[in-house]
């Protein structure tokens, strides 16, 4: 399996979009490594690049990278709000799959190692990567910034990692290392006080702030939020204060958990939270998290697409404030879906149509089968949130959300198996037209055919399996939903029924041609279970109906 790590260079300028885009070039330059986000921002003078591939096309992408904004980038002049050490500031690498973080941190300290000979800047480990706890931190790093390193690099403590214990007026110093993903966030306050925007940073932040009793006894009062780094700074483009936030451990300390808790502190200091930033990208579950919690807030049906989950989340935490926040460009699933794996729910109703109408052979039954099995629960889905928002039934809304919410995981399910029917049988085709002129051909395509059809077996059985479940939504919704739409739900009962019957045609058509008969008699077996068991449900659910309509 491919392993994957993200690196999230922050290179100190922010202004001079012609020197961002011949730093970004250099990592465009590398094979197999793909840039997924740009952010320059004018009031720090800074920019956070974000790219992914395997591990060696990315440090040397990073390597590149930090070169040119060596040559680029002159730290004397340089002026902005965020604090700064180097012309590349920090450059972190982040395991995202099939990787440890131990092995991320072996590939942090080969970097950095390389940037330190090769380019004799000085450099410095943090996180994962720095065996001294005492010096892995980042801010307790960069602590004195820029100005202060001329000094501080000569104290036998702050001895450079790797590279020349100089100071290098032009380029600065610049820490490599390993961490978890981090979302790095800003809060928009209605104030211009960089004061008062502090005054709520220690309010939040973890580290809290220090405090002096009458007696002139100093201690630390922690802040509220845990594994949150935040400061206050005032942002002269924006003409309005920020809380600058780093989230380093986003399962404990959520995004949303964030902006709620700055909007408190806010509101008790007599002030307003008017919206907020994201710097970088974020996780798709982020987002989602966010959207159901500011729903449940509302008592509202949480049972709704990802597309409006993301919306409400948008909406809630004031994310396009300062500039359009366009979900593509932002959310890091996104950047790195395949756009040809969702070819075919991607089309428009007409589309799909006409190219099932085609003379191409795919998409055939399955993908109808899996497409029915997706109109079945999504009608289902549609009762449970016209329940959930029913008047009189306020009392209900959480029983219908969390019904909405099982529909809405089979209709996402069964979606992705539309395109992956087709896939699937393009696999078999693409087994087919392997050559078989020597023994060795030969045994290669026979292994090729048999594992396309054993993958073309599987994908329309986890349509019955799926469509068959999604009658417990459709059951439910028919028996207790709103009465005004129990013939959807009759509706939705077809299509399931549908989708399992549809679906079994191609599982037994496919396992014709499986050489292992174990393996389809069981899987035989199993799916004439599910349609009779279907069968069953559909005809109760639509006596049900016809009860209630007659």
């Amino acid at each position: 399996m491919t392993k994957l790590i993200e690196c999230v260079p922050n290179f100190s300028e922010g202004v001079n979009l012609d020197i961002i885009k011949q730093i970004t070039n250099e990592v465009e330059s590398v094979e197999g490594v793909r840039l997924l986000n740009v952010d320059p921002g004018k009031a720090t003078n800074r920019t956070v690049v974000t790219f992914v591939g395997e591990p060696e096309p990315v440090i040397q992408a990073a390597f590149l990278a930090i070169k040119k904004a060596g040559e680029l980038i002159d730290m004397s002049k340089h002026k902005g709000e965020h604090p700064r050490m180097g012309a590349t500031d920090v450059c972190p690498l982040i395991p995202i799959s099939n990787i440890t973080m131990e092995e991320t941190a072996v590939y942090a300290q080969k970097l950095a190692k390389r940037v330190g000979e090769e380019l004799n800047i000085p450099i410095y480990l943090y996180g994962n990567s720095q065996p001294d706890a005492k010096r892995n931190n980042l801010s307790v790093i960069r602590a004195g910034e820029y100005e202060g390193f001329f000094k501080k690099i000569k104290l036998p403590e702050w001895k450079p990692d790797f590279g020349p214990a100089e100071f290098d007026a032009k380029r600065g110093t610049t820490v490599i290392g390993a961490r978890d993903f981090l979302i790095a966030y800003n809060i928009n306050i209605n104030t211009t006080s960089t004061r008062r925007a502090n005054a709520i940073a220690f309010d939040v932040r973890e580290a809290g702030r220090t405090v002096t009793d009458e007696k002139g006894n100093k201690t630390n009062q922690p802040g509220t939020l845990k594994f949150v780094k935040a400061i206050g700074w005032y942002i002269e483009e924006y003409g309005i204060a920020q809380i600058s936030m780093n989230l380093t451990n986003i399962e404990v300390t959520p995004v949303h958990i964030a902006f709620d808790e700055v909007c408190k502190s806010a509101a008790a200091r007599g002030m307003r939270v008017t919206g907020s930033e994201l710097v970088g990208l974020i996780p798709l579950k982020s987002m989602l998290d966010a959207g159901k919690y500011f729903l449940l807030k509302q008592q509202r049906s949480v049972g709704v697409s990802e597309k409006e989950l993301i919306k409400i989340a948008i909406k809630s935490m004031g994310l396009d404030e300062l500039a359009p926040f366009n979900p593509d460009e932002r959310i890091i699933e996104y950047l790195l879906k395949d756009k040809s794996a969702s070819k075919l729910i991607s089309m428009t109703l007409t589309d799909f149509a006409d190219e099932t109408a085609s003379e191409s052979a795919a998409p055939g039954g399955g993908s109808i089968s899996a497409y029915a099995g997706v109109l079945g629960a999504s009608l289902a889905t549609m009762v449970a949130n016209l329940s959930s928002h029913k008047k009189g039934w306020d009392d209900r809304w959480k029983e219908f959300s969390d019904w909405a919410e099982k529909g809405q995981y089979y209709k996402d399910e069964l979606l992705k198996l539309v395109d992956l029917d087709t896939v699937a049988f393009n696999r078999i085709m693409e087994g087919f037209s392997l050559p078989k002129s020597t023994e060795q051909e030969k045994a290669a395509r026979d292994k090729a055919i048999q594992e396309a059809t054993k993958y073309a077996i599987e994908v329309p059985f986890k349509v019955m399996q799926l469509s068959h479940d999604s009658l417990q939504v459709i059951k439910a919704m028919a028996e207790t939903g709103n009465p005004n739409s129990v013939t959807d739900a009759g509706v939705a009962a077809l299509c399931a029924r549908t989708a399992v019957l549809g679906a079994f045609m191609n599982v037994k058509i496919n396992a014709s041609g499986y050489k292992d008969k174990a393996y389809t008699a069981d899987i035989i077996s199993m799916g004439e279970k599910i349609e009779k068991q279907t069968i069953a449900l559909e005809s109760e659910i639509i006596a049900l109906v016809n009860s209630k309509i007659a």
